[in-house]
């Protein structure tokens, strides 16, 4: 029935636009030439503004997703990676599930997923874009008018077409890594260099200030008579970005690479070549960044409903104990003040956090199960179990020393879900440390930045070592 499933949808998968697979190597200096080529594109797209969007300071329902969806609000960029990213987390949790059953060893079948894949972000992207014009994020379509607003959707549907094909050029090996780690740590590290170096001024009531945490620093420093007091304020000023806040960031930074190398070493030999032995290696990240962008992508559904839920019955007690939402004073932006919503979210800072303990337990607790929870379910539906890899090394006819095939599985049984399992509780804490600590960019957006980068620079080195040529 699953193959039937994925027969029927051929004639509309033969409809979608496909970059054909490269027909030679890909240089490396190539590879980096089209994975900046894509980049710039994504770039220019996340600032160019939709045609026929009224201006508007309300609040944002999407404000939780656009870090890890890698989008801009009110550009060709406003739906980001979201349609690539629900397609490609339902269809894998489908084939992990067997409801949709694919045979990854043949061609045909491998081709048809990944268009059902794309087929399925498209529909995606179609039903958001359409929601989001009808719901009225860019004005009441009664006041732009049904002309503007069927615009609207084919701007946000082509260029939700144009990021997955950039996607897919660098996924096909065009390029380096793929599209949606690319958008996701550039997206990051924007905002971080923005809140460090940004020369945008405020005024707070004492005076102008600069939004960019260094500007800020040199510009207190040159103006103020008190040097300490400037540097003190520079350190810990409120409601802007402070040197604090940038040292957080570089601190989490440097916890991720350094427990990146943390990993468990299997000794491995071939029964095909005798007297071949090395390692595999299971990291502490088994499942890289896959828990905080799962546990993320589920938390930002639920106040998007929770916000909408609370617009529309604001007196509703079932919606109620879903969230109330406020906006604090001079903010447009609205933030969950009691209820679920609200008991899921960070705290502010360390202090909120011990004004209201009960909040501060509950917001961990729900964290870190969270994580450890998709960081075990992941492994089991995207191919990486303890029987997938044991499948995995004995098709290369690669054993454990000291073991017979199933005291191999019975070895990877012990090791790899105890390691999904604390890496994504590790990866849980070190998000909730970050948000505390008050790191740029929110803890999980670190978390994502940090690991893509790490994965790129892992990249690097094995093409250097595949070519045998330095870097440039």
């Amino acid at each position: 029935m699953s193959f039937r499933l994925l027969h029927a949808l051929r004639p509309f998968i033969s409809l979608m636009p496909e970059v054909a697979a490269p027909d030679r190597k890909v240089q490396f200096r190539e590879k980096v030439m089209w994975t900046a080529i894509t980049l710039f594109i994504f770039l220019v797209c996340s600032q160019i503004p939709l045609f026929g969007i009224m201006s508007s300071d309300t609040s944002d329902p999407m404000y939780w997703l656009r870090v890890i969806m890698a989008s801009n609000r009110g550009t060709l960029m406003e739906m980001g990676i979201t349609p690539i990213v629900t397609s490609g987390m339902i269809m894998q949790l489908l084939a992990g599930a067997n409801i949709i059953e694919v045979d990854y060893s043949l061609k045909e079948d491998r081709a048809l997923f990944s268009g059902a894949q794309k087929l399925f972000a498209m529909v995606i992207a179609v039903g958001q874009a359409t929601v989001s014009v009808w719901s009225g994020v860019y004005g009441d379509p009664k006041d732009i008018g049904a002309g503007i607003s069927i615009l609207l959707i084919l701007q946000l549907c082509i260029a939700a077409l144009i990021t997955m094909l950039l996607d897919e050029l660098l996924q096909k090996g065009y390029g380096l890594g793929s599209g949606i780690s690319l958008f996701i740590a550039t997206n990051i590290c924007e905002t971080i260099v923005w809140k460090a170096f940004s020369p945008t001024t405020y005024n707070t009531g004492r005076g102008t200030e600069f939004e960019g945490a260094v500007v800020a620093l040199f510009h207190l420093l040159f103006t103020r008579h008190d040097k300490f007091r400037a540097l003190k304020e520079a350190m810990y000023r409120q409601n802007l970005p402070n040197l604090m806040n940038l040292a957080a960031t570089l601190l989490v930074f440097a916890v991720v690479i350094y427990l990146q190398g943390f990993r468990v070493e299997i000794p491995v030999k071939s029964n095909r070549f005798r007297g071949q032995q090395g390692n595999y290696p299971i990291k502490l990240f088994y499942t890289s960044n896959m828990p905080i962008m799962l546990q993320s992508a589920l938390v930002s559904n639920i106040y998007f409903i929770s916000q909408l839920l609370y617009k529309r019955w604001p007196e509703n007690l079932l919606v109620r104990l879903l969230g109330v939402w406020k906006s604090p004073e001079g903010v447009p932006q609205e933030y969950a003040a009691s209820g679920f919503a609200y008991y899921i979210s960070p705290p502010q800072n360390l202090g909120k956090a011990l004004s209201d303990p009960v909040h501060f337990v509950i917001y961990v607790t729900f964290m870190l199960s969270a994580c450890a929870l998709f960081s075990k379910t992941w492994i089991e539906v995207s191919g990486s179990s303890p029987r997938d890899v044991a499948r995995q090394l004995k098709e290369q006819q690669l054993v454990m020393r000291g073991h017979r095939d199933q005291s191999m599985y019975k070895e990877l049984k012990r090791i790899i879900p105890t390691a999904a399992a604390f890496g994504g509780l590790c990866i849980g804490a070190l998000s909730v440390s970050a948000d505390l600590l008050g790191a740029i960019g929110s803890g999980t957006g670190i978390l994502l930045a940090v690991t893509i980068i790490y994965q790129y620079f892992e990249i690097f080195v094995k093409e250097q070592h595949e070519q045998g040529m330095e870097l440039f």
